[in-house]
C-alpha cells in the first residue's frame, strides 16, 4: 500500500474552496474539510465497538495542524482503551459545569431563586439577609463539597451568641441547601443528615409574644392609637389590627384589591398567607362598620396606589417594623407592667380575650382558630376540614370583638 503523504501548513493555506466540499487527508482518521464558503474544519473519523463515528476539532487556523494531530493522538489513546472520545468530552464538560456551579455562592444563589417561588417576599428577603450577613462570609470562596461539619458548627455557634433564632434558621437553611446540592450532584451527601440541631444549639427558653389582656391597658392602647399624631398609614394600620388580627406581613402589605366595600369583606390570596396550601381557600373575613370607616378614611390618602398603608415614599407598603416603633413611642414597651405589645401581639390579645369573654361558648374553638388562619398541622386532618366555611360565623365573632374594643372605657 502506498504511503500517504502527510499534510503541510503551506498546503492547507493554499487550499481554495470549490463548488463542493472536499477533503485533505492527514491519515489516522484526521482530515481537513474545505467548504464552498472557504471554511476549513478539522474532522476525525474512528471506529469503536464496530461503529463508525465522526467528530470535529473546530476550524483551521484556530486549531493548527500540530494541535489537530495532538488531539488525534489523545483521542486514539482513549479509543485504544475502549473509551469513546465524544462521550468522554461530554462528561468532562458536564463535570466542569458541575464544578463551577458547585461553588457555594453559586449553589446558594440557585437554591434561593428556587425558594423564592414558594415563600412570601418578606420571608425570602429575610432569608437572603441571613445568607449575606451570616453565611457567605465563611463559605464564599469554598466549593460546597469541601465544606465539613465543623465549618457549619462554627457558623452556628458564633451566631447563637447573638441571635438564637437566627442560628436555628441557619441550620435549617443549610440542611435544605445541602439536600438540594446532592440532588444537583454538586456534592455527594448532605453532611447535616446525621446531625441533630439540638446537639449544636443550646436550648432557648421559650418566650411568647407580648400581648395586652388587661382591659384598662387595652383601653389606653386604643386611645393612644386613635389619637396618634404620626402618619395616617401608621395610625390606621394600628386601628385596623385592633379589630382585625392579621399577621404583620399581611397587614403591612395589604392591597386595595383585597377590600370589598360593598360586601364589607377582606380577601387575602392564599399564596400571600403563611400557610400556602393550594387546597385551602383564600383567607376571607367580614369587616365591621368601624373597620369600614377606618378604610374609608385611609382611602382618601392612598387610593392612588396599590397598597392600603403606604410608607414614607408614598409608593411602597409600610415596613413591618414601622408600626412596632410607633407602639414604642406611645409607651407600650414595658413587659413587666403588661404594657408591651408588637404587631403580632394583637393576635394573642384577640385570642386570649375572646376565650375570656366568651362565657356562653357562642364561638367554637375552630372558629377562633380560623379567624387567625390557624389550621391543623397534620395534613391528613387538614384534608378533612379544609373546605369548612366559617364566613357567616365570622360575622358574629368579628362584630363581637370590634364592639368590645370600642366599648372599652376608662
Amino acid at each position: 500500500m502506498p504511503k500517504m503523504d502527510l499534510l503541510q501548513d503551506i498546503q492547507i493555506k493554499k487550499a481554495k474552496p470549490q463548488e463542493k466540499e472536499y477533503f485533505l487527508n492527514d491519515g489516522g482518521g484526521l482530515r481537513l474539510s474545505i467548504f464552498p464558503d472557504g471554511k476549513k474544519v478539522w474532522q476525525f473519523r474512528y471506529t469503536l465497538h464496530g461503529k463508525r463515528k465522526k467528530t470535529s476539532f473546530k476550524t483551521y487556523p484556530t486549531v493548527s495542524l500540530k494541535e489537530a494531530r495532538t488531539k488525534r493522538q489523545d483521542y486514539q489513546t482513549l479509543i485504544n482503551s475502549g473509551i469513546d472520545p465524544i462521550d468522554n468530552a461530554k462528561q468532562i464538560k458536564e463535570e466542569n459545569i458541575i464544578d463551577i456551579n458547585g461553588m457555594f455562592l453559586n449553589v446558594a444563589s440557585e437554591w434561593l431563586d428556587k425558594e423564592s417561588a414558594r415563600t412570601m417576599n418578606s420571608t425570602h428577603e429575610g432569608k437572603i439577609r441571613v445568607f449575606e450577613n451570616d453565611i457567605y462570609p465563611f463559605f464564599k470562596n469554598k466549593h460546597i463539597k469541601d465544606i465539613v461539619i465543623n465549618d457549619i458548627i462554627k457558623v452556628i455557634e458564633i451566631k447563637q451568641l447573638q441571635a438564637h433564632e437566627v442560628a436555628s434558621k441557619i441550620f435549617n437553611y443549610l440542611d435544605n441547601l445541602f439536600r438540594y446540592a446532592v440532588l444537583k450532584r454538586y456534592c455527594d451527601r448532605n453532611i447535616l443528615a446525621d446531625i441533630r440541631k439540638s446537639d449544636i444549639l443550646r436550648p432557648k427558653k421559650v418566650k411568647h409574644f407580648s400581648k395586652i389582656t388587661d382591659p384598662k391597658i387595652l383601653y389606653e392602647l386604643r386611645e393612644s392609637i386613635y389619637n396618634y399624631t404620626g402618619s395616617h398609614s401608621l395610625r390606621n394600620a394600628l386601628k385596623f389590627v385592633l379589630h382585625v388580627p392579621l399577621r404583620a406581613e399581611n397587614l403591612c402589605s395589604m392591597k386595595w384589591e383585597y377590600i370589598d366595600f360593598e360586601e364589607k369583606s377582606l380577601i387575602v390570596p392564599r399564596k400571600e398567607m403563611k400557610i400556602k396550601d393550594s387546597n385551602l381557600d383564600d383567607f376571607k373575613l367580614p369587616l365591621t362598620d368601624e373597620v369600614i370607616n377606618i378604610l374609608k378614611e385611609q382611602y382618601l390618602f392612598t387610593s392612588h396606589q396599590a397598597y392600603v398603608f403606604l410608607g414614607t415614599n408614598n409608593r411602597d407598603s409600610i415596613n413591618n417594623e414601622s408600626p412596632n416603633r410607633a407602639l414604642q413611642r406611645m409607651g407600650f414597651n414595658d413587659d413587666s407592667k403588661g404594657r408591651k405589645i408588637r404587631l403580632h401581639g394583637f393576635r394573642g390579645t384577640f385570642r386570649s380575650l375572646i376565650d375570656t369573654l366568651d362565657i356562653d361558648n357562642k364561638f367554637s374553638f375552630d372558629l377562633k382558630e380560623r379567624a387567625l388562619d390557624h389550621h391543623e398541622k397534620n395534613e391528613t386532618a387538614r384534608a378533612y376540614n379544609h373546605k369548612a366555611d366559617f364566613y357567616k360565623q365570622f360575622i358574629s365573632l368579628m362584630n363581637f370583638w370590634s364592639a368590645y374594643v370600642m366599648g372599652l372605657s376608662e
